[in-house]
């Protein structure tokens, strides 16, 4: 079904009307949506800088399968791990689609008081919860999505309830939006199988329309406005797999961050929900999935919007952080670029965040069976790099459909929790230090680039950050002579007393030409390593 224009407009319940220009920030607004006054008049607030560390759930329907990232695309694609895994649990993508999974998510055993009170004790100092993903579902009470989960599936505003207790818990809080590629990125499910028994029948988002709801759990709703219209659609005739892989990469695979010409109420849409988004819940921090901003004009006017809100919030103050992959040198100061799955491999002049992830970003059964998720050790070490070169680590915890995290992930938090108990104080509210650290261990700077390095940190790499006039030292392991040694600090300044976060009692050093050697006490040996409290004259 390839729908036109004023077909699109009917299916979104937009007017021709509403394809007017989006607002722009008002006049007397200090913010409008340009990238010259973004950059000018935006500066990272201190929250952000001093948090360091934080935990997402990136939760929706698309954890249900427990089969994976991009299931809701990926099914469709014939071949695939997704495909094969719902034809054998649900049926057919020609009859049985990624739309029938919403009523499946029920968050039945969501306990989100207690998964945010682990999180508290883990170390994080904000929180950040998935409002949409690709497949274009909104989680909270949208006023202008009729697909949101008060409506389907769990029932209930998923983002207002996390917000709430967020908030009640003292974290900052965040919501993710990735929804502005849906457009492109859903297309498969109106294509059709190029092999088998099934060869050319085209899958449920081809055929389903508000009118066939009648009488079904979806009565009244347009699934059209949820699969967004086949604006690029599959053609007929391939007759391979291969042949439609390489149609669907060449196509509606590209991460094109524009907004779609032939869509046009896609783009008024998405503006609206997203500034419905943050005006009724007022979040700490937007996470945009995507490269500089989403959706070229669109996204300027969300982020300017964003920020004058915050200004009325804070009393003239802009509390707002909006985050977005790949962003231009030129443009890092106008929002917080992020670095997904990756590091940076020098201190950067402004502010960032590093997003990573335990496993997959929804949920996966077979990861978690084959042992697959980072081990604390690994998290840890990547926050202190990330730290120690200007930047943030925001964390997801994957979930199952029924709202919970499992056993191994729930051990490896309480591992994080551990040794953040001990040392967070030495990572909280500090700032980059003249060097970023020493060491063998190299890693390679970009997104998804979290297999560099290929081997683990060592004790005799350190992160080095400061606080007011003392450096911290992060050792990145346990020396086997129980002696750590710094390089970095054989001349610089005077080296007065070394302490253990939060523990007056000194500890015995000695400087050489070599660098400072601090002894550890054994007692507090472990593996993960250790913070050291360096305190003197001219050493910040």
């Amino acid at each position: 079904m390839r729908l036109d224009r004023r077909s699109l407009l009917s299916a979104t319940g937009l007017g021709l009307a509403s394809l007017a220009a989006p607002a722009r920030a008002a006049t007397g607004d200090p913010f409008q949506g340009n990238w010259p006054s973004l950059v000018q008049g935006y500066r990272a607030p201190d929250w952000f800088r001093d948090a360091k560390f934080g935990i997402w759930a990136h939760w929706s329907a698309q954890c249900v399968p427990e089969a994976g990232d991009w299931y809701a695309r990926e099914m469709y694609l014939q071949g695939s791990r997704a495909y094969k895994h719902h034809v054998a649990q649900y049926g057919h993508p020609s009859q049985t689609g990624f739309l029938d999974m919403y009523p499946r998510w029920t968050a039945a055993r969501w306990d989100p008081e207690r998964l945010l009170d682990l999180y508290q004790r883990a170390g994080a100092k904000y929180f950040m919860a998935l409002a949409n993903h690709h497949d274009n579902f909104d989680t909270f009470a949208s006023r202008h999505h009729p697909w949101n989960a008060t409506r389907i599936g769990p029932r209930q505003d998923i983002i207002g309830r996390w917000a709430k207790l967020a908030r009640a818990s003292g974290l900052r809080f965040g919501v993710s939006n990735h929804s502005a590629h849906a457009w492109h990125w859903l297309q498969p499910a109106y294509g059709y199988d190029p092999e088998g028994p099934l060869a050319g029948k085209r899958y449920d988002a081809a055929w389903r329309t508000k009118a066939g709801g009648r009488g079904t759990w979806w009565d009244g709703l347009d699934p059209q406005q949820l699969y967004t219209g086949s604006t690029m659609p599959m053609p007929d005739g391939l007759k391979t797999i291969a042949e439609a892989n390489a149609w669907h990469e060449a196509h509606d695979r590209v991460w094109n961050e524009e907004a779609p010409a032939a869509n046009p109420w896609f783009t008024q849409n998405w503006l609206l929900r997203c500034k419905d988004l943050i005006d009724q819940y007022q979040p700490d921090m937007v996470y945009f999935d995507n490269f500089t901003l989403p959706l070229g004009q669109a996204g300027l006017d969300a982020t300017a919007h964003f920020y004058n809100q915050s200004m009325r919030w804070h009393q003239g103050s802009n509390q707002a952080v909006v985050t977005a992959k790949g962003t231009p040198a030129d443009r890092r100061a106008g929002i917080v670029d992020d670095v997904e799955r990756g590091v940076h491999d020098a201190i950067q002049p402004y502010p960032f965040q590093t997003d990573t992830c335990l496993g997959n970003w929804h949920y996966d059964r077979d990861l978690y069976e084959r042992d697959g998720y980072k081990t604390p050790a690994k998290v840890l070490h990547t926050l202190c790099d990330v730290v120690a070169k200007n930047g943030n680590l925001m964390l997801s915890v994957p979930m199952r459909g029924d709202g919970t995290i499992d056993e191994k992930e729930e051990a490896i938090v309480e591992g994080i929790a551990a040794w953040m108990g001990q040392y967070g104080a030495a990572i909280y509210g500090t700032r980059p230090w003249h060097l970023f650290g020493e060491g063998p261990t190299r890693t390679q700077s970009g997104d998804f680039n979290e297999g560099s390095p290929q081997s683990p940190y060592t004790a005799r790499d350190i992160r080095y950050v400061r606080k007011d006039a003392a450096v911290h030292a992060l050792v990145l392991g346990w020396p086997e002579d129980g002696v750590a040694r710094l390089p970095a600090l054989a001349t610089r300044g005077t080296v007065q007393r070394v302490t253990l976060p939060g523990d007056s009692a000194p500890l015995d050093f000695r400087r050489g030409p070599d660098g400072l050697a601090v002894t550890l006490p054994a007692a507090r040996r472990n593996a993960i390593g250790v913070a050291l409290v360096i305190e003197g004259d001219g050493l910040a």
